[in-house]
């Protein structure tokens, strides 16, 4: 009975010194910035319970407001970024300029344009889009979109961009000036679907050697590059040189279909394999259009991922060659997720695998940033310039069935390199390129001169009988010094040639289309000559 009682005296004490603890705890928390936070230990705590209970006292206790969205958002973004090179997240506002490439089509208006003299101005109407069927011209400049004044220095191309692009049969008020018309055109334009084309050129390099160039393989690339190769069939070509310099990749079933169609019935092309994908093979199903066709394929250290997949699978099969630099070295396979709310992800699912098996993936183990700075780092050890400057060790060392080396663990090696060419190059030519000079003159050349041109030239009168006069040349290369490049004497006599190559270039894109540029520039485009020379050899 006493030890009864004794619960009654004892208990309040007790309470009471608790809650003394407990007071002289809080006090010494709240004086202390850097204190922990205690959590109760009632339950485990997930690593997932964490990362929400992280953002729950963010939203609650953080000094600043911030949004839970982007909380969320720079989570995944860093979760992803850190897991390898190539998966990543895609917010909402950038989902579009991101697929739509891929997807081979936008919604808009239809027009190439740029901003030159703070006025958007038509550079081409794309062939049979809504710009072009209501006679919208190269030359025109864009004054009024919706009731806006969109010249002078406070529009850029994302404006523009944002401004026309909408949703299929939308329609935009536009207000144009033409030279020589005293007043605006008005034009109500419908918006509609616009193709983007993979495939920026196809023409015959000699009476039986045909050329294409891919840009990117996207969803239509395999009928656009079927479509050339018949184009070019007509015109008698017999061999092909396919140029995937600087494509980055894109879609793993339109390299697939093509190489399909060099290689023999059952003949491997790629296979792919993952922690949670089994391995997967693909190959050849049929007699390919191009079956037993001599090919030279062109790559360089911008070539990635479904382009050294072609290449990787022709190279592997004993099939053509390949010629220019070692490529990018991205062999991993990406799956896209698209959330409702209309962000979405690329995660890494599995990695690709050439015929013979090899890897060609670059390592990645030192981030983000050290994996795409290796290519620059190329350029200084002097790959560029020199095959003797790139080793392989024997552990990456492959043999194809014809006996044929070749490596993995990072990039496609060609069978026959080329060198950067540096002979006609200086600084010189290299600030004229990479500031844009040549494209902004060529654009003004054109526009000064549009209707005399095209009433002088057709494609091949221009290609063939188009020069630049010494006075064309001299108003160059003041316009270059009043964007801020000074004139370099030596410079332009060392490159005299390529800067007139280049402009000349440019110059027929304006008027022609990429196919005229691509027809010039490869004139004096050694990695080009390499392959016709291969291929030219194979006939005598």
């Amino acid at each position: 009975m006493k030890n009864k009682y004794a619960i009654y005296v004892w208990m309040p004490l007790l309470i009471a010194i608790f809650l003394a603890i407990g007071i002289y705890l809080g006090k010494q928390m709240a004086s202390q910035p850097n204190a922990a936070v205690m959590f109760p230990r009632q339950q485990t705590l997930t690593e997932n319970d964490k990362i929400h209970q992280v953002i729950e006292y963010i939203k609650s206790d953080y000094v600043d407001t911030v949004l839970e969205k982007d909380i969320v958002e720079e989570t995944i973004n860093e979760i992803l970024q850190n897991l390898d090179p190539h998966s990543y997240y895609i917010p909402k506002q950038d989902y579009h300029a991101v697929n739509d490439p891929l997807e081979g089509n936008f919604e808009g208006i239809g027009i190439e344009f740029r901003i030159q003299d703070d006025t958007v101005t038509v550079v081409r109407a794309l062939g049979g889009g809504p710009s072009e069927k209501l006679g919208i011209m190269a030359g025109d400049r864009i004054v009024e979109v919706e009731g806006e004044d969109i010249t002078g220095n406070k529009i850029d191309n994302q404006k523009v961009v944002k401004l026309l692009k909408g949703p299929k049969g939308s329609t935009v008020n536009i207000k144009i000036k033409r030279k020589k018309q005293k007043e605006l055109l008005d034009f109500a334009i419908q918006r509609d679907e616009i193709p983007i084309y993979s495939l920026e050129a196809d023409y015959m390099l000699t009476d039986k050697i045909g050329y294409i160039k891919i840009s990117r393989f996207a969803r239509e690339t395999y009928q656009e590059f079927m479509e050339a190769v018949k184009r070019l069939k007509k015109e008698g070509m017999q061999k092909l040189v396919l140029d995937l310099r600087n494509n980055g990749g894109g879609f793993l079933q339109s390299a697939i279909k093509i190489a399909d169609e060099f290689l023999d019935e059952d003949q491997l092309i790629v296979y792919t394999e993952g922690k949670s994908r089994k391995r997967n093979d693909f190959y050849a199903t049929k007699k390919g259009e191009l079956q037993g066709a001599e090919v030279a394929i062109l790559i360089n250290e911008n070539s990635a991922s479904a382009s050294e997949i072609l290449a990787g699978a022709l190279q592997d099969n004993d099939m053509g060659y390949i010629v220019g630099r070692r490529s990018f070295g991205k062999g991993l396979v990406q799956e896209g997720v698209q959330w409702p709310d209309g962000s979405a992800m690329r995660l890494t699912v599995a990695r690709y695998y050439t015929p013979t098996g090899r890897s060609i993936q670059k390592p990645y183990e030192n981030g983000v940033n050290a994996y795409h700075s290796e290519s620059y780092e190329r350029y200084q050890n002097g790959e560029l310039l020199s095959l003797d400057s790139i080793d392989f060790p024997d552990s990456l060392k492959y043999i194809t069935k014809g006996g044929k080396v070749v490596y993995g663990g990072g990039g496609i090696m060609p069978d026959y390199f080329v060198p950067v060419d540096t002979s006609n190059t200086s600084v010189y030519f290299g600030k004229l390129n990479y500031q844009g000079i040549f494209y902004l003159y060529g654009f003004r050349y054109v526009d000064s001169q549009r209707k005399t041109l095209k009433s002088n030239y057709d494609e091949k009168e221009f290609i063939e009988n188009f020069r630049l006069t010494t006075s064309d040349m001299q108003a160059f290369y003041d316009f270059a010094e009043e964007k801020r490049i000074d004139y370099d004497e030596e410079g332009a006599k060392v490159s005299s040639e390529l800067i007139r190559n280049r402009l000349k270039a440019v110059i027929g894109r304006n008027l022609f289309g990429d196919k005229v540029f691509y027809q010039i520039v490869n004139q004096m485009d050694e990695t080009v000559e390499k392959a016709e020379e291969l291929l030219s050899e194979e006939e005598s």
